[in-house]
């Protein structure tokens, strides 16, 4: 299966990989030949690249950090436990919420066993789930990632089970910002952004006052919009009076936040998505969190059509563990010509580099 851009893919193509919303309804099977109603659909839905099938690329495999029933099941259960919490407000039933946060933090013992036992790296999380709902697939996704980088920083466990729990809650706030603003589409005015930005305190200050969750999860509410040269909110913390939750926490919301499916924009690619948390390095995000991040996702994910620094133009194969920006290739052209497939790994080949994976170059096969 090969990752293209929605807005290239030609009519007729198969699809590789199903298409679901985030009730578990399948939109769009695999193995369906899409045509143009569709592709204009999926690319109005802001899908912003899918898998097709392939013929020199059928043996590439995706495998998911945790089962799709599991993620939809997770993401459900967040819908259900923030739309109960909004409709308590913040004279919120003790016992009902207790309820709510038992059942989240079985979830989350869930993902961690999953995310443990999983011998791959993270591939993309946003290729196969269309959502109405950002809010509720984020902080899943953010869960997810999250769990993998405290799991990198060999984190005690007790932590890892606080970390994902905090993951999941770490946008309840939002339930209280009044939905025309949390949900509209243009740009935000600065008072309405300001709105936005209470989030923060939102949650943590309903998460504090209840007895069924550590303050540490609450914290995470609290500080994940913080940034290491004080730049980022509410409380415009500094360097380490940043839990280190809060610093996780941040890695994995920014990097989730940008390589996601939005109305007003694409999605970036897991190295663009990199290339910010890079960028903000030691000013904004500690730079321990990023390089152990990078070690738990996909680089350059397979399927993806990737450009040689000599000419050549492949599909990824599969990854490299702890070299994953050089992965395996599968090289169909040289200097524009097609030639009959074969495999090179960068691991072995050091003279060649990646030099280019935007979603376009899948046009040059």
């Amino acid at each position: 299966m090969r990752l293209v851009a929605t807005k290239t893919i030609r009519e007729g193509s198969e699809l590789a990989k199903t298409i679901y919303n985030d009730n578990g309804q399948a939109l769009i099977q695999r193995d369906t030949k899409l045509t143009k109603r569709m592709l204009k659909r999926l690319q109005h839905l802001g899908v912003t690249y899918a898998y097709i099938k392939d013929a020199f690329t059928e043996d590439i495999m995706i495998k998911p950090p945790i089962p799709e029933e599991l993620r939809i099941e997770a993401i459900q259960m967040v819908k259900t436990s923030f739309a109960d919490i909004q409709k308590q407000g913040t004279n919120k039933n003790p016992y009902l919420f207790e309820k709510t946060s038992n059942r989240m933090a079985d979830m989350v013992s869930s993902i961690v066993s999953e995310v443990k036992n999983q011998d791959e790296v993270i591939s993309i999380l946003s290729d196969i789930l269309i959502s109405d709902d950002y809010i509720f697939n984020h902080s899943i996704n953010v869960t997810i990632y999250a769990l993998a980088l405290a799991t990198e920083l060999k984190l005690p466990a007790k932590k890892i089970e606080q970390i994902g729990l905090g993951s999941m809650l770490h946008d309840v706030g939002k339930v209280f910002i009044p939905e025309p603003i949390l949900n509209k589409r243009n740009r935000l005015t600065n008072h309405e952004f300001d709105i936005i930005k209470t989030h923060s305190e939102e949650g943590f200050n309903f998460l504090r006052k209840s007895s069924a969750v550590p303050l540490l999860v609450a914290h995470c509410a609290y500080q994940h919009h913080e940034r290491l040269d004080g730049s980022g909110y509410p409380r415009g913390l500094i360097g380490n009076e940043i839990h280190t939750f809060g610093k996780l926490l941040a890695v994995s919301d920014v990097f989730d936040a940008v390589t996601s499916n939005r109305v007003y924009r694409d999605a970036m690619l897991p190295h663009e998505g990199l290339e910010i948390l890079y960028s903000g390095a030691d000013s904004l995000f500690d730079r321990e969190m990023v390089e152990a991040f990078r070690k738990t996702i996909a680089v350059y994910p397979n399927g993806i059509t990737v450009e040689l620094s000599d000419g050549r133009v492949g599909i990824v194969v599969k990854q490299n563990k702890n070299l994953f920006e050089r992965p395996v290739i599968r090289i169909l052209k040289e200097f524009d010509e097609d030639v009959a497939p074969y495999d090179i790994d960068l691991a072995v080949v050091l003279n060649v580099m990646i030099v280019n994976c935007d979603l376009s170059v899948a046009d040059k096969i």
